[in-house]
């Protein structure tokens, strides 16, 4: 049985393309489902994790709608400036999380839970930054 030059091609091509395929999977489903799951039996409470965008779309929507309507002086200034924040605290709690994209983002609001947070600071793990952001940043910094 001969295998000619195509058909090898065709073999590492499809490969290449399941293994692609396959992080992209886990990267965009798999990983946030995880951590999801965590805060959950931590007791936060927030958005389930919707596809690529979380609640991106979401905040937008919100957001529109907040810069849509006049506000007085005397109108409470948070749900025009930060709606999806407003809206997670009245719907979970103080204690909530919510999506950019697949990376879950924490909102605590209890003075005693900031202060652990502040007193043990290397516990708490930073989000990490994008590389390709990183790069592309630094780059338009110099030739500028």
């Amino acid at each position: 049985m001969e295998f000619s030059v195509k058909s090898i091609a065709f073999g590492i091509v499809i490969v290449t393309v399941v293994t692609w395929a396959c992080k992209i999977l886990n990267w965009a489903w798999l990983k946030p489902k995880k951590p999801e799951k965590q805060l959950r039996r931590q007791g936060f409470r927030g958005n389930s994790y919707r596809f690529l965008f979380g609640d991106v779309k979401e905040h937008d929507i919100l957001s529109r709608q907040a810069k849509s309507k006049p506000i007085s002086l005397d109108d409470d200034i948070a749900p025009r400036v930060v709606p999806l924040y407003d809206q997670q605290e009245k719907l979970y709690g103080k204690n909530t999380y919510w999506w950019i994209g697949p990376i879950p983002m924490i909102n605590i609001m209890d003075p005693d839970q900031i202060k652990e947070v502040f007193t043990n600071i290397n516990d708490f793990q930073k989000p990490k930054t994008n590389p390709l952001g990183k790069i592309l940043t630094t780059r338009l910094a110099i030739r500028e």
